[in-house]
């Protein structure tokens, strides 16, 4: 019999991201799993926030890449069937349209982490879904109080970030 089929939701941050797989049906999601992925290397404090040095791109890309790569293939050798994940960003507009330089730079690091965990899924073979968190809630309006009970199985507290993580996943179980 093959193993249920699992999604992936990730709420991006500088550096990390929260993580939550969950395990369907749809009508009845469990996290199986929760966890902070991170995206830069904690060793090197710039690497937090890059955008203003090339180097420190690359490096948050080869690290992120490595990161993204080992969650995927750390949960399919446990027997999880990643079918997909969503992930949400704080704002998906693009930073040039932006006339403060101190904004537009977190503007650009914003997108540099939602894009460095969209390519890590996209070479997992794991199909991927951006959402903006002010509009999830307007999409989902209805699973709002179901999001929050997925956590009474959890140890610890059930965090904003997690809910997100957690309802990105849940939409991306959904065809």
């Amino acid at each position: 019999m093959p193993a249920p089929t699992c999604t992936l939701g990730f709420r991006i941050k500088s550096g990390w991201a929260t993580t939550v797989l969950l395990v369907g049906p749809a009508k009845a999601p469990r996290v199986l799993d929760r966890r902070v992925t991170l995206l830069a290397d904690p060793d090197d404090p710039e690497a937090r926030q890059p955008y203003d040095v090339k180097r420190l791109i690359k490096a948050v890309e080869r690290f992120s890449q490595r990161s993204v790569a080992k969650l995927i293939a750390e949960y399919r050798a446990a027997g999880h069937r990643v079918r997909g994940a969503g992930i949400v960003v704080g704002s998906v507009i693009d930073p040039r349209r932006i006339p403060n330089d101190h904004i537009r730079a977190h503007a650009e690091e914003g997108r540099l982490f939602r894009r460095v965990v969209e390519e890590g899924l996209r070479k997992g073979r794991v199909p991927v879904r951006v959402m903006v968190e002010k509009e999830l809630y307007v999409t989902a309006a209805r699973l709002r109080p179901r999001v929050a009970e997925l956590g009474k199985d959890v140890d610890g507290p059930w965090r904003a970030e997690e809910k997100a993580a957690a309802l990105a996943a849940w939409m991306a179980l959904t065809p």
